[in-house]
Parts: structure tokens; sequence; C-alpha cells
């Protein structure tokens, strides 16, 4: 479901504005003015930083397209595929679940980007120190959960839940193993307050986060502790609707693309975008890149 009110972040203002829930994509305003471009992402860290970075980005792609770009903050990642699905956004910053699941509602929609770090990405497990597990080296090592908590992220996090669970059925580790059953923090960061307060003893986690949250000097190495890192995968992209050039006129899509591609951190202004996203640049991708993810979530029964 998505919210009715949103931050207008074309030009930096914010203001309060209606979203068209059931209007059709490309269509125009009061007397025919152009309709705005809608971008959104999957919540997957505090609302704090999301609420810094996607504002400035929706600024730059309408510094880049000349269109009015909204930022729609949306609570979950199910409201963003949905919004999504609807022509609610056109845009969306989405991990690799995600993704599979808006394509196969909006058949055609193209992956157009995604960070340096995408294309091998991980996740963590992480546990608190007291639950006594010692790390360890290669999958088998997952054994060690049986009987401790744990907690996923969000229920459709790529990292978060979905490659971690597969992860736990190579190890042969069925839920049942587990003490409980396992929790869904939401987030990221909620996933790794849990594990440091003690909530759950292990939990899976975005390396990426788990790292810009140990720089922060959030974590303390001697109550959490990484039990061991993944292989890698593809995860979060920038995905477009395949109407988007169509709604809002020829080479919208290439405008955008270019000005990911043309992020650099020689300029400050560039550097302040690319830090909160966690990369040094955006390069190109395709929608082939997320097959594994994809076969994963239908063996998970992720992809309805």
């Amino acid at each position: 479901m998505t919210r009715r009110s949103f931050l207008l972040a074309a030009g930096g203002a914010v203001a309060l504005t209606a979203c068209g829930g059931g209007a059709a994509a490309g269509s125009g305003g009061a007397g025919g003015a152009p309709p705005s471009l809608g971008i959104s992402a999957i919540p997957d860290q505090s609302p704090e930083l999301l609420n810094r970075l996607y504002p400035m980005v929706a600024t730059r792609f309408g510094q880049a397209t000349g269109l009015t770009v909204d930022y729609k903050p949306l609570t979950d990642y199910t409201a963003v595929v949905r919004a999504f699905e609807i022509g609610d956004i056109h845009l969306a910053w989405m991990g690799g679940l995600t993704g599979v699941q808006a394509r196969s509602r909006v058949p055609g929609s193209p992956a157009i980007a995604q960070r340096d770090i995408d294309a091998d990405f991980h996740s963590l497990f992480i546990a608190n120190s007291s639950a006594g597990i010692a790390p360890f080296t290669d999958v088998g090592g997952l054994s060690a959960l049986a009987g401790h908590t744990l907690t996923f992220g969000s229920e459709t996090s790529t990292s978060g839940r979905l490659m971690p669970q597969y992860f736990l059925e190579q190890a042969g580790l069925a839920e049942s193993a587990l003490k409980g059953t396992p929790g869904f923090s939401g987030s990221h960061d909620a996933t790794i307050e849990a594990v440091r307060t003690g909530s759950f003893e292990v939990g899976a986690v975005n390396e990426q986060v788990w790292k810009k949250t140990l720089a922060a000097g959030k974590v303390d190495l001697s109550s959490v502790k990484v039990l061991w890192r993944t292989p890698g995968y593809h995860d979060y992209h920038w995905l477009a609707r395949p109407d988007l050039d169509t709604t809002f006129g020829a080479g919208t899509q290439q405008k955008v693309t270019d000005l990911l591609f043309g992020l650099d951190t020689a300029n400050a202004d560039d550097k302040k975008v690319l830090d909160l996203f966690g990369a040094t640049k955006f390069i190109a991708t395709e929608s082939s890149n997320y097959d594994q993810i994809e076969a994963v979530a239908k063996a998970q029964g992720l992809l309805g």
C-alpha cells in the first residue's frame, strides 16, 4: 500500500502532494501538465539515511531529465514492488529479489544500473558473542547454528533473507533445527541491533551495511562478531518501467543512466551521493544477471 504523501525532492524542496494510486502511467496532471516522475527505494536502512539520500537523487534525476521528480518513501519492500507494478513509481532502487518480483509483474522492465559492489555482493552471518559460536570458513559451518535463535532482515530482502536461507539449505540446516521460529527484523540496521542486544543470537545481514555500521562506531566487536561471509551474488540495482520513455519522452531512460554512470567521486556533490550509496561508481547491468536470484526465489516460494 503506497503512502498518499511524499517528499517533493526536485529542486531540493519538500512538499506534500497526492499520489495518483489508480491513475494510468503517463496521464497528465491538471490542465494537461506533464506527469511527475516517481522514484522510490526499498527501505533497507534507517529512515534518516534514506531521507538524506533519495531526495538528493530525485533532485539530480530532475536536473538530468528536466522533469519534476518525486521521491516517494514507502514503508516496506512489498509496497515498493506494488507501487512499481501499478505505475505510482517509474524508477526504483531494488534488491535482487524485489527486482525479480517487480519484473515478473511488469514484464520488460529493464535493470539499468548497479553499484560497483553489486556484481559480487555478500551476506554475513553475525552472532552475539555470548552465543558461543566460533567463526567458520565454509557453508558447512552453518550447522553450528542449530539450537540458536536467528533473525533475518525483511522477508523479501535478498541479502538479509533470500540468500542466507539458500545457504542454510545448502548446509542442510532445517528451520526446525533452530531455536524457535526465525525472526524478521525489517531492515539490516535492525538486525544488527537485535544481535547486539541479544534479542537474537544470530542474524543474517548485508555486508555493506555491516561495514558502514562498524565504521560509524556503532558495533562493539567484543559483543558482536562475524561468523561467515557468503559467496558472492548480484544484488541491488535501479529498475525502470518499460514505458518510461513513452510516458516522459524519448531518451529519458538514457538521461538517467548517463547521470548515474557519470557520478564521479572527484566531484564533491557526486561523492555525497556515492558515499550514501556505499559505492565509488555505478555500472551497467542487465536483467539476466539476476537469473540465480530468480531461481532461488522460485525454489523458496517467494515468486508468485
